[in-house]
């Protein structure tokens, strides 16, 4: 059941090299220390997920994340805490660890950004296209 889209833009800067976390962020610009930021311009921050999607990260739901620009798609999945607030009205980070603050929407990830599929990236960074980002309950 897919629960949320997100849209964002890619950006010259977005290297996607930083190995715990994935973030997507409403500003409109990224610095090349922004080494996490997948995208610019999100539709959505922390803030902005629906109630449904935050009653399962809350009740540490197992959740889906497909990444998805032209033909090139990256899936990886993350859990929810009870302890997340969700309150972050300009980004959403996704983390391997366990660290928790009010910008994380998903911790235990399986991937961060560097694992993430090369080509897709290049495609992102360099057409600064608008993708899509789909977080979806595979047990609904």
């Amino acid at each position: 059941m897919i629960l949320e889209e997100i849209y964002a833009y890619g950006h010259e800067n977005i290297s996607c090299s930083h190995s715990s976390t994935i973030e997507l962020t409403k500003d409109s610009y990224v610095t090349k220390r922004g080494t996490c930021i997948l995208g610019i311009k999100a539709t959505k921050a922390c803030s902005d997920l629906n109630e449904i999607t935050k009653e399962k990260i809350r009740h540490g739901k197992k959740l889906s994340i497909l990444i998805k620009i032209d033909d090139n798609c990256e899936e990886f999945y993350g859990f929810g805490h009870a302890n997340l607030k969700l309150l972050n009205r300009k980004e959403m980070v996704f983390r391997k660890s366990n660290f928790i603050c009010d910008r994380t929407v998903l911790i235990r990830c399986s991937k961060a950004s560097n694992d993430l599929n090369k080509e897709l990236i290049n495609k992102i960074m360099d057409s600064k296209k608008r993708f899509l980002i789909i977080i979806s309950d595979n047990d609904s």
